[in-house]
């Protein structure tokens, strides 16, 4: 919760169960998700003693490409969510390669055709749940990314909307048009018939049923993760760029009303629309798995007990010594774009001790982003001043320095590293009037630490070199 001065008046989190069936295969239960979330919208009422009567407006962040059907009529989940992260169908999008949709998904979408967004999620479920696609295509089913998911549950049942935000991560939007591309829908054999009706990020999304908090609290504002994150950084000009560390890591530079066309493996995508038919649009940089690897060293070594234990292991040693460890637990995202990639820890000796290994774990977060980095400003013709960091592990002070080092600018970390949740609320605030204007809330964007690159050029040029020598090793691993 937050109040006008974009300040935190209070807080809950909970993690909740992730599910890895097969390998590559990432789920999630979607049943599991809204009761999280419910529970964590009480707990930050409870803990910050407020009452709903006090609470404007909600605004909605999520996870993007992970997809949910449902049973229109009961609201029951016909299977588990597939996570963004799954990998499942790389070989449905090797198929769509062959008959050559991809130009056509590039151009219509800003995307690449890949496992990651939403569209061959949905074409899997339809074809692998018996009756599923008998029943979608007599419109019993509604599919949705998380808030599509949430919003239903919230209204109980009455609202099935996204955003442009959302709908443009599906691989079935047309990012010019601002609607749902019927070409695309035909390709994928997607139904129109399941799909949510698409609003911009302020707007009105519904009202909450009385039951889950007592009284009535409007839904206003919806993004994406990463671009709730971009308005919560105050990145509203062309040009300002922000990366999430979260599971994992995603770097956004603003472009205004322009739609850049990448060749070096960046998503054109939408930041972020104000009103319908008028879109701001972003260069998006998707790494895949950043803060995830500390939970891999936390849950699947069990070198460390807490994810907030790595800094302090990492500063037990003066660097990885020679240890490359390249996360690629599912795959490569930009600016590679690899499924078939997986994890690699090269240049381990008899002496890297469990401290190297996390060391190597917090560099990989920089050298990925500098991977992205390097490619946007080749794409966008631009040199980046500064990059603004927030998330998780921006609040690790090793990392952000390795970071700023490995990347030759300074690294800025705001007062609040919340800025994906502070996002969802400014755009709520901003429908129901709680803010103004966007220059109010650029007015209240602060700056915490600044990390000053230290590290000598020819270093920062080696470090980089014998990353991207690892990552080769890493790729093209998993095809059989």
């Amino acid at each position: 919760m937050f109040d006008e001065n974009g300040d935190v008046v209070a807080f809950d989190q909970r993690e909740f169960p992730q599910g890895f069936p097969r390998p590559g295969w990432v789920e999630h239960d979607p049943v599991e998700i809204w009761r999280s979330q419910l529970e964590t919208a009480r707990g930050a009422l409870r803990n910050g003693h407020v009452s709903t009567a006090d609470v404007a407006a909600i605004g909605i962040t999520n996870q993007r490409e992970t997809t949910v059907l449902w049973d229109r009529a009961c609201g029951t989940p016909v299977a588990s969510a597939i996570v963004w992260q799954d990998r499942r169908t790389a070989a449905m999008c090797e198929g769509l390669r062959a008959r050559g949709l991809d130009s056509l998904i590039r151009e219509q979408t800003g995307l690449l055709l890949d496992p990651y967004f939403s569209a061959t999620k949905i074409a899997w479920l339809l074809d692998h749940v018996h009756g599923l696609r008998a029943r979608a295509e007599a419109g019993e089913i509604a599919f949705g990314t998380v808030d599509s998911w949430l919003i239903w549950n919230l209204t109980g049942g009455a609202r099935h909307v996204t955003d442009v935000t959302n709908a443009s991560r599906t691989m079935l939007f047309d990012i010019h048009r601002l609607r749902w591309s019927d070409e695309l829908l035909a390709a994928f054999g997607v139904p129109a018939a399941i799909l949510p009706d698409v609003l911009p990020c302020t707007g009105d999304f519904g009202t909450t049923a009385v039951e889950h908090f007592g009284a009535p609290i409007r839904i206003a504002g919806v993004a994406g993760d990463q671009q709730a994150a971009l308005v919560g950084q105050a990145g509203f000009a062309p040009g300002l760029a922000k990366n999430t560390y979260g599971t994992g890591s995603f770097v956004v530079l603003n472009t205004g009303d322009r739609i850049v066309r990448s060749e070096q493996g960046l998503l054109s995508t939408i930041a972020f629309a104000f009103e319908p038919g008028r879109a701001t649009y972003a260069l998006e940089g998707s790494i895949f798995v950043t803060g995830a690897a500390v939970q891999w060293l936390r849950d699947g070594l069990g070198i460390i007990e807490r994810s907030s234990d790595v800094e302090a292991l990492a500063r037990e040693v003066d660097d990885s010594g020679g240890c490359y460890f390249v996360p690629a637990f599912a795959g490569l995202g930009a600016p590679y774009w690899d499924p078939y990639a997986r994890g690699t820890i090269v240049g381990v000796t008899r002496g890297t001790t469990r401290a190297h290994l996390a060391r190597a774990a917090l560099d990989a977060m920089a050298y990925q982003t500098a991977d992205v980095v390097a490619a946007m400003e080749r794409e966008a013709g631009i040199t980046l001043s500064e990059l603004r960091v927030d998330g998780g592990a921006s609040a690790n002070d090793l990392a952000m320095q390795f970071q700023a080092d490995v990347l030759g600018v300074p690294v800025v970390r705001p007062a609040c590293i919340e800025t994906t949740a502070l996002g969802a609320a400014y755009l709520a605030g901003l429908q129901v009037g709680f803010w103004p204007d966007i220059d109010t809330i650029a007015g209240q964007w602060r700056e915490d630490v600044r990390f000053t690159p230290s590290m000598e050029a020819a270093r920062r040029a080696e470090s980089l070199a014998r990353w991207r020598r690892a990552v080769e090793r890493s790729r093209d691993w998993a095809r059989d």
